[in-house]
């Protein structure tokens, strides 16, 4: 799990003119959907199941949101959307398209030309490959976006299991950061994993 925010957008200045397609095709009969309000009864039962799992890593899994809290935060990240600072996203099945099974962003708060992408899945979803097949096709999808030149993933150093994801991509580890710790799963040791647009 990378850090994607569930109840506060925290971006306040553009990052790009343009915009990430609304729909990805991700793998397995999944894709990415452009996250609105239809999909926040969802959201908030799925957070809700997986608090256990997500409290580790997840500042704002301390407790269950009430579903007009989750409904807020869908309509204030849809305003971010048409702002160009972040871009929401929830993994759906094809096959269940009103289900939810992970929330995936791509977050402006790293600064100029750099788009982080954060993410969870639901835990019975897990080890299925698909935070790593989603985290593709969002890479594809950052680094084809004018003015942007860098994709990072940002997670705990003890989170091994997000860390899995960008080094299957091929992302290189950068640099480990010290940071506050605010979730109890935390160290204090942040990696930044980056993948840069190859030149043209």
């Amino acid at each position: 799990m990378s850090r994607t925010p569930h109840t506060v957008v925290q971006t306040l200045v553009q990052t790009t003119t343009a915009r990430p397609p609304e729909l990805l095709t991700v793998a397995d009969g999944y894709s990415l959907h452009r996250r609105a309000a239809a999909h926040a009864p969802a959201l908030n039962a799925l957070v809700r199941a997986n608090l256990d799992h997500l409290r580790p890593w997840m500042p704002w899994a301390g407790h269950a949101p009430d579903p007009e809290a989750t409904l807020a935060m869908v309509r204030a990240g849809d305003s971010a959307w048409q702002a160009g600072t972040d871009f929401l996203y929830v993994l759906v099945p094809d096959a269940e398209p009103t289900a939810v099974v992970g929330a995936f962003g791509l977050h402006g708060r790293v600064g100029p030309g750099t788009l982080e992408i954060g993410y969870w899945t639901d835990a019975g979803h897990g080890g299925r490959g698909l935070a790593t097949a989603a985290a593709r096709a969002l890479t594809a999808a950052v680094l084809a976006l004018p003015g942007i030149t860098r994709a990072e993933i940002h997670c705990d150093e003890a989170n091994t299991r997000s860390a899995a994801v960008p080094r299957r991509l091929g992302y290189r580890l950068d640099r480990t950061d010290a940071a506050p710790v605010s979730a109890p799963g935390e160290t204090g040791r942040k990696m930044i994993w980056v993948q840069d647009r190859a030149p043209s």
